[in-house]
């Protein structure tokens, strides 16, 4: 959680740099009446604290600093590095990317940097201890924000050397590399490790060289938080008692966030779901994200209160729509509800990106008057939920390894090449969702113990000590489920020898022999024939395996093809537990039976009955339980809250038993006694 949090920091991104002193007093005006308490720059203002290298012009901050102070506004610095200034780019040209084409960037982008750029690092640095010397004491900071949206791959000279350093630590011999990449295959054997090139499309060996390609992704997640500490390390130096972050961009497949955010006080990510994208799917991804840090609470660092202009179609959001993403991130683990941006731009790519004060630059609009709303809301609600967990007996297994390996690394070696990991996960997860049973998202390293049920879909890496865990985890007694394109792999992506589904045939009780792949518009069918779904029918897609079940009991056969009546869902007793495995990619309604089904017998339920499409989590503090209901529909739904009595935060009302909740409405409910 935030170092000393006594609210929730309500607010966002500000460029004030774009402004007059006159915008600047109207917006401290505007954000008092929005109820805004936190504002966080200077993002992109490099250039202008810095004109030209050494000589740096903060009286332009430190008077906002001090009017931030007279109103009572909360600050969030961010180093400005994220943009670096055009003198940098062209007296230290090294510190441009090179992309995959091998072509060198020219100056101008964001995030257009090489984080291996020791004259970049020199420069971030210098100018991070320019403003931990001036700010890391003010009064009113709260956090620190390093960069911004980390993610830029360079295949730079620079990069390359690094990375060949890199791998002999890794390997510690060529022969070692060789034999872990298996370099016999295409003649690719190499012999000293200056021999090894980059995975670009000069080589294409970004497509067809897993091995490298995954060590390289490994790579530039290292070389990213060697970039994150370089400045990280200058900040806790001058005050360690400031918290600090960095967020994390919907492009969250590019690092490792589980490394990324051992390095970071809290996680911060920013949320632009697409006006397409399910409400199960936006929870998956808060979900994930408090799943980084083994279930601590977390920063919505930025959401915009309106349309995203760099999507393909800049969709208004509709009435209340700001409200419930903003609820729905809070109630899944946020500590915050930050926009970006206050202010709508002037120009530039970004113009037309929604915020709270429109190009019309006053508060008598729509989008104003619902943040203005969020923001007199969350005053009443104080801290009440700040640093709170989510309970969660049930687990899911995420791994950025097998996600680049499965997308990436691999893609031309699986029997199909239509994957995205993330949404096939989310399939998992939105069958608990839907029934409001909490989820976390667990990383191999995470402690299993504490959960009754793991659910580890697509688990086609497997990391050194991870069978035997989860082997323990079900002798003691846990439920266990996996799927098709388990256990294929070690982590250098070489197949295993022998049957899979390799590490784990003995605890699943089964041979996968092949597996079949199914065009987009193909489907099979799933005929269940043992347990409590006999006799039920669903459908199946995506691939099939071929199972023969050893010591498993079969719970579903296939419905059709040659392999028809053959396993497609079997169970194994091992211990005190059992291990499920499905051949295949069933639909939502299987998914939804099964899981329930294993919660049943697990006894996890969620925290309270509702009627459907009534989203419901429970967020526990130091001080008392606080629920969440968000009735996501257009008409009034009912909530059981049985004997409980709570007191609603927003409202100020009693409230329990069967209660209905207003259509599209939201209630934060703090548990009495």
């Amino acid at each position: 959680m935030i170092k000393h949090a006594d609210r929730v920091y309500f607010g966002g991104d500000y460029n004030p740099d774009q402004w007059d002193e006159a915008t600047i007093d109207e917006d401290m005006r505007l954000f008092k009446q929005a109820g805004i308490n936190l504002v966080v720059l200077p993002v992109f203002s490099w250039a202008k604290l810095e004109p030209e290298e050494n000589v740096y012009r903060f009286e332009w901050l430190d008077r906002l600093m001090d009017k931030f102070a007279e109103h009572d506004l909360k600050v969030g610095l961010a180093t400005p590095t994220t943009a670096q200034p055009a003198w940098l780019s062209k007296k230290y040209p090294e510190v441009l990317p090179v992309d995959k084409q091998g072509r060198k960037r020219t100056h101008g982008m964001r995030v257009f940097f090489c984080v291996n750029s020791p004259k970049y690092r020199e420069r971030a640095a210098a100018i991070a201890e320019q403003m931990a010397m001036r700010y890391a004491h003010h009064k009113n900071l709260v956090l620190w924000h390093v960069a911004n949206e980390y993610g830029t791959y360079c295949y730079c000279p620079t990069c390359e050397k690094k990375f060949r350093v890199w791998l002999k630590n890794r390997y510690g011999t060529i022969e070692n590399l060789n034999e872990q990449w298996h370099t016999a295959f295409w003649g690719r054997t190499v012999y000293d490790f200056d021999e090894i090139m980059l995975p670009t499309e000069l080589n294409d060996d970004n497509k067809y060289y897993p091995a490298v390609n995954l060590d390289y992704m490994r790579f530039m997640t290292d070389s990213t938080i060697e970039c994150f500490e370089n400045e990280a390390k200058v900040l806790r130096r001058y005050n360690p008692d400031i918290t600090i972050q960095t967020n994390i961009s919907g492009h969250i497949e590019k690092l490792d966030q589980f490394k990324m955010t051992k390095h970071m006080d809290i996680v911060a990510w920013d949320n632009y779901p697409k006006p397409t994208d399910d409400k199960a799917f936006v929870a998956c991804k808060h979900d994930l994200m408090r799943g980084l840090k083994g279930g601590e609470s977390f920063m919505l660092q930025e959401q915009s209160p309106n349309q995203q202009n760099w999507q393909p179609f800049s969709k208004l959001k509709r009435p209340g729509e700001v409200r419930m993403l903003s609820y729905q991130a809070m109630a899944h683990g946020s500590d915050t509800c930050l926009f970006f941006q206050l202010r709508q731009s002037k120009a530039g790519e970004e113009m037309y990106h929604g915020a709270v004060i429109s190009h019309a630059g006053h508060g008598n609009t729509r989008i104003f008057r619902e943040c203005a709303q969020i923001g007199s809301e969350l005053q009443k609600i104080g801290d009440a939920f700040i640093g709170g967990k989510t309970p969660a007996r049930v687990g899911i297994l995420f791994d950025w390894d097998t996600w680049w390996a499965l997308e990436y690394a691999a893609s031309y070696c699986l029997p199909s090449k239509n994957f995205n990991y993330i949404k096939k996960i989310s399939k998992y997860h939105k069958a608990l969702f839907d029934r409001n049973i909490p989820v976390d998202f667990v990383s191999v390293e995470a402690d299993f113990a504490k959960y009754d049920l793991l659910v580890a879909p697509y688990l086609y890496m497997m990391k050194e000590g991870l069978a035997e865990k989860i082997y323990e985890f079900v002798n003691n007694g846990g439920s266990f489920v996996t799927t098709t394109l388990a256990g294929l792999v070690d982590e250098n992506n070489k197949a295993v020898f022998g049957e899979y589904p390799g590490l784990l045939r003995d605890l699943l009780g089964i041979w996968v022999e092949e597996t079949d792949a199914l065009y987009q518009d193909e489907k099979n069918g799933m005929l269940m024939s043992g347990g409590m779904l006999s006799g039920n029918h669903y459908s199946c897609s995506f691939q099939c395996d071929r199972i023969h079940a050893r010591k498993a009991q079969v719970l579903g056969v296939y419905e059709k093809d040659f392999y028809a009546k053959t396993p497609c869902l079997t169970v194994n007793t091992y211990g005190k537990g059992k291990a499920y495995y499905i051949g295949t990619e069933p639909d939502g309604s299987f998914l939804s039976d099964f899981l329930s089904l294993l919660c049943e017998e697990k006894q996890i339920t969620a925290p309270y009955e509702a009627a459907p499409n009534v989203e419901i989590t429970k967020r526990v503090t130091d001080s008392g339980e606080i629920v969440f209901v968000l009735n996501h529909n257009h008409e009034p739904a009912k909530v059981q809250l049985r004997e409980d009595s709570f007191t609603d935060l927003i409202t100020g009302q009693q409230v329990t038993g069967s209660t209905s909740v207003p259509a599209y409405d939201v209630m934060v409910l703090k548990k009495n006694g």
